[in-house]
């Protein structure tokens, strides 16, 4: 048991009923999982009103209520009523104190930005465990705590199971946690309840801006800004011209990185490597820090992604061969995850699966001046159609053979999403062939590799699942290809 005034420092409050002294047996943000002597956080949801449960919880046998507004009780109820201005605010504070602020002993990690956040963890933790740190990572993909891997559902989760994860991480003996910070988790005041060590800022551009999301771009960008409210230590790209506002009433130490020579830490004489089945980059570090680098992730932006580790990593005593070795073998899962299939062209997996994500991946891997670039993708079911035009379009643009094929197509027909991506495609002279089933398509796309060509496998990334009906079928790319390449053998040993 533990009283609950001690669950409400940090934060203001008013008791409007019993005592703040009452013992509480544990936290509870679910209606679901009320159980006797708990303190019942009543949240707003996008579908429930946790408030609207109250009654309900002390029927239950909760001991404490935390509300932001009126609530109905029993005539009768032995309950302690604490009402605070936000429940959201208040839990990430609850929460830190339930857990025993496991944050201040560990150095936290926050990386945000509209790409890049993913990869630039990974590179992270490879470089900081390259260096003998223990590390644990909260991401898109994946919470790992030691060899323990949790598939996320949040990129930033909430408040509690953040706070969770922390206590987990530090009983595990971690000494470092990097998590990708997004704007809805500072909307929802996940990240509140501890201070960041270091807050990293990437890029922003238009995205995430919709009725569920950020109404303006104005409000997402208020959102990322407010990590550097809540960091001791910000890192921004400065080459981003939003980067002075994104910093504007900044309350921390600020430094910057990249190409501009203003920057403190900078990027230059980016080379493009070209190996049997694989690209790269190569590119020279100057100023805070002064080495060569190299690694077999392609693009600007993994120069820029591997500049943002590099970063974040001097604060903490790494040796340049320990930088220089875990970049050079970095590979982040479905993020331009290079696939070794032959030495004749160069087969991908990414994760771009709208228009914005794809124009950038395949306008890259134009520089590397591909004999042909083919590019493998579909689209969610269920989801804009205008989402389906432009993608069509951007690949009928950019790609010299584009492969339409499906991905999660939920509750309606694959081939209607896939006439879709044809009228984008219809926009330009772009030559494409359609096959509904993604394993024939994956099939085509190796059987078809010419040498000099660059093969890239959109939109499913990381995913392990096709969403088809309401079922998530196991489904993994990589997978599909072992398969392919054993079955293509199989067939040349029969033959």
């Amino acid at each position: 048991m533990i009283k609950c005034r001690s669950l409400l420092k940090g934060i203001d409050y008013e008791c409007i009923k019993g005592s703040a002294d009452v013992d509480v047996s544990e936290v509870v943000n679910d209606s679901r999982k009320i159980t006797k002597d708990c303190l019942f956080i009543c949240i707003q949801g996008a579908n429930f009103d946790g408030h609207n449960a109250a009654s309900d919880a002390v029927k239950a046998g909760a001991a404490v209520l935390v509300i932001s507004h009126e609530v109905e009780l029993p005539g009768d109820a032995e309950v302690t009523v604490i009402k605070v201005a936000d429940t959201r605010y208040a839990m990430a504070f609850i929460s830190a104190n339930y857990f025993g602020n496991p944050a201040d002993d560990m150095k936290i990690i926050g990386v945000t930005g509209t790409k890049g956040k993913t990869t630039t963890a990974y590179f992270v933790k490879y470089i900081l465990e390259n260096a003998g740190y223990k590390v644990g990572l909260v991401g898109t993909i994946e919470t790992i705590i030691g060899d323990r891997v949790i598939p996320a559902s949040n990129t930033t989760p909430e408040s509690y199971t953040l706070q969770k994860y922390f206590r987990e991480m530090k009983e595990a003996g971690c000494q470092v946690v990097v998590m990708e910070a997004s704007s809805q988790g500072f909307m929802m005041h996940r990240t509140q309840g501890f201070v960041f060590d270091y807050g990293i800022f990437t890029n922003i551009e238009p995205d995430h801006i919709g009725p569920n999301e950020h109404a303006s771009f104005e409000e997402y960008l208020s959102c990322k800004a407010m990590l550097f409210k809540q960091c001791r230590v910000g890192i921004v790209n400065c080459d981003d011209r939003h980067w002075e506002k994104v910093t504007e009433g900044h309350t921390c130490a600020l430094e910057t990185y990249g190409f501009d020579e203003r920057a403190d830490l900078r990027a230059s004489d980016l080379k493009l490597v070209t190996g049997a089945g694989f690209l790269g980059i190569n590119f020279k570090v100057s100023g805070l820090l002064n080495m060569e680098i190299e690694t077999d992730i392609p693009g600007k932006f993994s120069a820029y992604n591997a500049l943002t580790a590099i970063a974040i990593c001097r604060h903490f005593g790494v040796k340049e061969d320990d930088i220089k070795k875990a970049l050079a073998g970095a590979k982040v899962k479905g993020r331009i995850e290079m696939v070794k299939v032959s030495d004749d062209f160069t087969l991908m997996i990414d994760y771009a699966h709208n228009a914005m994500a794809l124009e950038s991946l395949l306008t890259t891997l134009r520089e590397y001046q591909p004999n042909r670039l083919v590019c493998l993708f579909g689209c969610g079911g269920n989801r804009s159609r205008l989402r389906r035009y432009e993608m069509g379009e951007v690949s009928g643009r950019l790609a010299d053979l584009t492969i339409i094929t499906s991905d999660n197509p939920r509750f309606e027909e694959p081939q209607d999403i896939i006439e879709d991506i044809k009228i984008g495609i219809g926009k330009t002279e772009g030559k494409y062939v359609e096959l509904c089933d993604r394993k024939e398509a994956i099939r085509y796309a190796i059987t078809h590799g010419q040498k000099g060509d660059i093969i890239v496998l959109a939109g499913k990334g990381h995913e392990d699942y096709q969403e088809i009906k309401g079922v998530k079928h196991p489904m993994d790319e990589r997978v599909l290809i072992q398969e392919i390449l054993s079955e293509i053998n199989c067939g040349s040993d029969n033959s």
